[in-house]
């Protein structure tokens, strides 16, 4: 019945509009959207509040109003960005790869080529387990930078960065808005999405506090056959956000936030493509969970010609990763790890910027970073399989269990100045000199057994458990300094060009299981001691122009990447224990393109894409062998991907406005891991696959009158499940992630 309803109401929504809107009252009126808004975006990539235009990055921006266009919440709103592919098989388990600098998608144990931060937090430090899908409702901006950060945004930022910057309290008006998105996915899984915001003046010009929440209840569109469950891959989600805003004079404020977010997926949303269309399996759900708690102090003052920025924040981060490790061993051993970790972090970061238009404009700053991760592993057998084998001389299902925790630290200065040469010349030059070190302690208690070993033979009997032996391991530790540097070019008030030199890199890496010989199979790969930091140098060229009075823009970008000493995860095949090494090199070119007409009015046409060719370049024979890569092999990115947008509007009476719009989209294949057997070059990895290429077209229509907004919308209108996303360990059956099914639905706003 609530699928026919929800149908009915969908359709009628379209019918009756014709159109659909998704913007709120902050977005620009009628007309000053699509070709020529990136004129008027103001970005803070530079660490200081720059036009778009005149920003010699590749950076795609996204404002509230676009967001709620489009019905994105999460991360996979932001696909379409060029050259940047979303590595999201399931909720929590996240992973951007940019310009082609990947070697999986998944990245376990290493930290992610791309920092993603949340205003100064940067959660995917987190590692590449679990990183949370956060709320992006009622946010100021959202920026994606393509290319290393490493000047500014620190470790992490190899590829490119993520900034989530949310919305600050206005003190000078109440305002409150609300959006509602009821969507049916397939025949019978209900999506609810629930967001809301209220903003309070408490003191005209002086205080005021912002509240904003969210919850959402997706019905899952999987079914696992190992537990039996229909729709299985449930997500639940909900979070809260307060700021409030003291402005103690017109020349300093403090902002305090605090936030909850909690994301709580019933199961994965990997199949197994073998067992049929959205089918998976596992002995029991495996869940990918995240619990974030922020508490952020940020104070700012104005000083005459610069201003001064102090970003305190305290985080904690408790997530789940309980994963069926059973298709190691085909599905015939009972194996899987309920593992629970925590982390402790605290981020400092203070800076000083000038204010800008000057002859020479400049930031400098101080950052320190500090992460403690707890983690509980749990591997697990199940009772019926201990029963069956006649396996005894175990408390419980647990075969092997410890814990351990790991201390990192991050100590850099950072400065960045542009240099104008006259109004149309101008350099920028930047460096960040990085401490970082990580070490990681096993703690007493622990306990192993040969449990393997006996089930991989078909033997009986108990089980020797062994203590699991407490240390502390080597400390990694790395300093040096990472740069960028720039010439810009104003070849016409609307035209300006750049070159652009720039590094990243990220923290080394100590491997848990350093020095640990296999108990199934001793011959294999002796586990290393980690991986020392990588390598990136990044040579760009760009052009960001406007053309007829903004009816046509254009940005453009040419890049080669060398990358070196590539830190890269591999799994010792005898029983899948990951770890951290360092290989050769890698070269990645390409060109990446963002272009919007608008040849008549109401008319708003957008064309991006990315051409990219990413492959291994230097590798000895001993780095192939730990590795499974190959000289010649391609990185985990296609070789092209791109979007076209197409949207008509038009006035509806005398505050409204109409429009129709859709979005066609494609990604190339390209493969999930390196082609061999780490330990064995000479064999092909049987997990060795590929993503299919393939097209998502979403259709919209809606309208707004006045504060009320209607949309009704058509995602994956062909039902495609195409395969998007190929797991490179072979521990778990189900591995590939696909398109979400078509889901139909209307969304509903309001905002005052």
């Amino acid at each position: 019945m609530k699928a026919l309803f929800l149908l009915s109401l969908s359709v009628a929504a379209v019918a009756t509009t014709g159109l659909a809107f998704a913007q709120t009252a902050e977005a620009p009126a009628a007309g000053q959207r699509g070709a020529t808004s990136s004129e008027d975006i103001i970005v803070t990539a530079t660490r200081r509040s720059v036009r778009l235009q005149d920003v010699p990055i590749s950076i795609t921006a996204f404002t509230q109003a676009e967001l709620t266009e489009k019905g994105a919440v999460g991360y996979e709103g932001l696909s379409e960005v060029p050259g940047v592919v979303l590595n999201r098989p399931s909720a929590n388990f996240n992973n951007f790869t940019a310009r082609g600098i990947a070697t999986n998608g998944y990245n376990a144990n290493l930290q992610s080529a791309v920092a993603i931060y949340i205003d100064e937090l940067p959660i995917s430090a987190n590692g590449n387990s679990t990183i949370l899908d956060p709320s992006l409702f009622d946010v100021e901006r959202v920026e994606f930078l393509r290319g290393p950060q490493g000047t500014l945004f620190g470790s992490g930022s190899l590829a490119g960065a993520l900034r989530i910057l949310t919305k600050a309290p206005d003190p000078n008006e109440f305002s409150y808005s609300g959006v509602v998105d009821f969507g049916l996915t397939g025949s019978d899984s209900y999506r609810q999405r629930y967001n809301a915001m209220v903003n309070f003046p408490l003191v005209e010009d002086t205080l005021a506090l912002r509240l904003v929440g969210f919850y959402r209840n997706e019905e899952g569109y999987l079914d696992n056959i190992g537990t039996g469950v229909h729709n299985s891959n449930t997500l639940k989600s909900a979070g809260v956000r307060g700021s409030l805003l003291a402005n103690f004079t017109d020349r300093m404020s403090l902002r305090l936030t605090a936030s909850h977010e909690d994301s709580q997926p019933e199961d994965s949303s990997l199949i197994d493509p073998r067992l049929g269309e959205e089918r998976r399996v596992s002995d029991r759900p495996d869940r990918f969970t995240g619990l974030l708690q922020t508490l952020n102090a940020t104070v700012t003052y104005d000083f005459d010609g610069a201003d001064l920025t102090s970003s305190s924040t305290y985080a904690l981060w408790d997530q789940e990763f309980i994963v069926d490790l059973a298709g190691t061993f085909g599905g015939a051993i009972a194996f899987a790890l309920d593992a629970y970790a925590y982390d402790d972090i605290f981020v400092q970061e203070s800076r000083l910027a000038s204010d800008p238009g000057g002859v020479i404009d400049w930031v400098v700053g101080g950052f320190y970073y500090y992460k403690r991760r707890d983690v509980d592993f749990n591997y697990r057998s199940n009772p019926a399989f201990l029963a069956l084998r006649r396996i005894t001389g175990l408390s419980d299902e647990y075969y092997q269990r410890f814990g351990n925790y790991t201390v990192s630290h991050e100590l850099a200065g950072f400065g960045e100045l542009t240099y104008r040469i006259g109004d149309n010349f101008w350099l920028t030059g930047g460096m960040r000199y990085s401490s970082t070190d990580v070490q990681t302690t096993t703690e007493p208690g622990g306990y192993t057994s040969n449990y393997l070993t006996l089930a991989i033979l078909g033997l009986s009997g108990p089980v020797t458990i062994t203590p699991v032996a407490s240390g502390t391991g080597a400390k990694a530790e790395e300093a040096g300094p990472s740069y960028k540097a720039s010439a810009s070019y104003r070849l016409a008030p609307s035209i300006t060009t750049y070159a652009t030199y720039s590094t990243g890199f990220r923290t080394p890496v100590v491997n848990g299981f350093a020095g640990r010989v296999s108990l199934v199979n001793p011959n294999d790969i002796v586990i290393p001691a980690g991986a020392d930091s990588d390598n990136l140098r990044n040579y760009e060229a760009g052009l960001k122009g406007r053309w007829f009075d903004g009816d046509l823009t254009a940005n453009l970008a040419l890049y080669q990447i060398d990358w070196e000493n590539i830190q890269v995860q591999a799994n010792r095949t005898s029983d899948s224990v990951q770890f951290a090494t360092n290989i050769g090199a890698a070269r990645s070119r390409g060109f990446e393109f963002e272009i919007g007409a608008s040849p008549i009015e109401g008319l708003d046409i957008r064309l991006n894409g990315a051409i990219n060719d990413a492959k291994v370049t230097a590798l000895t024979p001993s780095e192939a062998a730990i590795s499974g890569a190959v000289v010649g092999a391609r990185l985990a990115s296609p070789r092209f991907q791109g979007a076209l947008t197409v949207r008509y509007s038009w006035d509806v009476g005398a505050d409204g406005e109409a429009f129709v719009g859709g979005t066609l989209s494609h990604v190339g294949s390209y493969p999930g891991m390196f082609p061999n057997v780490p330990g064995n070059p000479n064999a092909r990895a049987p997990t060795y696959a590929f993503t299919e290429s393939y097209e998502n077209l979403n259709l919209s229509a809606g309208a707004t009158f006045g504060p009320v907004m209607i949309i009704g919308y058509v995602e994956n209108v062909t039902d495609d499940h195409s395969i998007t996303y190929v797991h490179p360990e072979a521990f778990i059956a189900s591995r590939f992630g696909t398109l979400r099914p078509r889901t139909i639905g209307i969304r509903l706003g309001y905002n005052l």
